[in-house]
C-alpha cells in the first residue's frame, strides 16, 4: 500500500520536538547526578551516544542557554550546569513522578502482560522506559514503584528479566472504549473493530477497501491473552498484531513509537517477522512520520478523537 504524507501527523510539536527533549532530560539527570552538580565538557563527551544528543554536545549545550549554564573552571575548562529554572523544572518533574507512581507502574504492568510469558528481559523494558514516561531510576527503588506482583528472574542467554504473576483480565483499551459505546460485550471471540481515521487525500482501491471492512468484522483477538492457536500468516493473526500495536501505542505517553524500536519486541510478544508491514497495511488506524530522519508510528485516534 503505497505511503500518503500527512502535514498534521508530520507537524505534531511534542513528537517532532521528542528527540531533543530525550536529550535535554538524559543530560539534566546526568548532571543533577553529579556530586558538584556540574560537568566539564571532556567528561560529558565520552558518553558517547548514550545520553541519546543529536549533535557535538558542546553545540547542543550552548544551544540551550536557559537550560544549561556555561562558566570556567579550573585551567579554564568550560563547565556546565542546570539554570535555576530548570533545577526548578527538574524538582516539578520529581513530584509529579510521585504523584503519577501508580499510573506508571500500571503501563510497565501491562507491557509485560502483552508477552508470551508474562517476562521481559530489563534490557527491553529499559528501552522503553522513555515511550512508557518512566523516569531511568524507575527500578532502582523496587520497594517503592513495583507491587508484590512483579518478580526478577533469570531468562535464556543469561538474560535477567522482570516477571508479572497476575491472574485479574486485563481489557484493552480497544475493548473498554467498545464496551462503553456499547459494542463490545466481553466475550472472547467477538469482532470489535478499530477506530479509523483516513488521511486527507488518502484513495484506497476498491479491492483493499474491501479487505478493510472484512477485517475489521474478525473477531478481536486481545493483547492480553494466548494466541497461539491462530495461524500465523493468517488475517486473524494480522488482526491480533494490529491489536497488540494499538494497544503499545495507547500505552505510550504520546502514542508514538520510533518503528525500529519496537522491532525488539517481536520475539518476546510472538509478533510476525514482517510485523513492520501492519503499519503500512492499515493507514487509517497507524500512521509513518518521516520526521527526524527516521520512521516514527503514530496512533492516528490519539490526534483526531478528541475523547481519546
Amino acid at each position: 500500500m503505497k505511503w500518503k504524507k500527512d502535514s498534521y501527523f508530520d507537524t505534531i510539536e511534542h513528537i517532532e520536538k521528542s528527540i531533543v527533549l530525550k536529550a535535554v532530560i538524559n543530560l539534566n539527570n546526568y548532571i543533577t547526578e553529579d556530586p558538584n552538580g556540574c560537568i566539564p565538557i571532556y567528561q560529558v563527551s565520552k558518553k558517547g551516544f548514550a545520553l541519546d544528543v543529536p549533535m557535538k554536545f558542546v553545540k547542543f549545550l550552548r544551544k540551550y542557554p536557559s537550560i544549561f549554564e556555561e562558566f570556567s573552571g579550573e585551567y579554564n575548562y568550560a563547565l556546565f550546569k542546570l539554570t535555576p529554572e530548570a533545577a526548578e523544572i527538574g524538582r516539578e518533574e520529581k513530584r509529579v513522578y510521585e504523584d503519577c507512581r501508580e499510573d506508571l507502574r500500571d503501563r510497565l504492568k501491562k507491557l509485560i502482560l502483552m508477552s508470551k510469558e508474562k517476562v521481559l528481559p530489563l534490557k527491553i523494558i529499559q528501552g522503553m522506559e522513555w515511550y512508557l514516561g518512566l523516569p531511568d531510576d524507575f527500578l532502582h527503588y523496587l520497594e517503592k514503584n513495583l507491587d508484590r506482583s512483579f518478580r526478577f528472574v533469570s531468562m535464556e542467554d543469561g538474560l535477567e528479566g522482570l516477571a508479572v504473576d497476575s491472574g485479574e483480565k486485563v481489557l484493552s483499551v480497544v475493548q473498554r472504549n467498545a464496551m462503553k459505546n456499547g459494542v463490545y460485550s466481553g466475550g472472547s471471540m467477538e469482532a470489535v473493530e478499530f477506530p479509523c481515521f483516513p488521511s486527507k487525500g488518502l484513495r484506497l482501491r476498491h479491492k483493499i477497501k474491501d479487505w478493510l471492512e472484512e477485517f475489521q468484522k474478525l473477531p478481536y483477538v486481545s493483547p492480553y491473552v494466548d494466541s497461539s492457536h491462530l495461524q500465523p500468516d493468517s488475517d486473524e493473526s494480522e488482526k491480533r498484531v494490529v491489536g497488540l500495536l494499538y494497544e503499545l501505542l495507547s500505552l505510550f505517553v504520546e502514542h508514538s513509537a520510533e518503528r525500529k524500536k519496537l522491532f525488539c519486541l517481536k520475539k518476546y510478544m510472538g509478533l510476525q517477522q514482517k510485523v513492520h508491514k501492519a503499519f503500512e497495511r492499515h493507514p487509517e488506524i497507524f500512521y509513518l512520520s518521516q520526521k527526524n530522519k527516521t520512521c516514527t508510528a503514530i496512533l492516528k485516534e490519539a490526534y483526531c478523537d478528541e475523547s481519546a
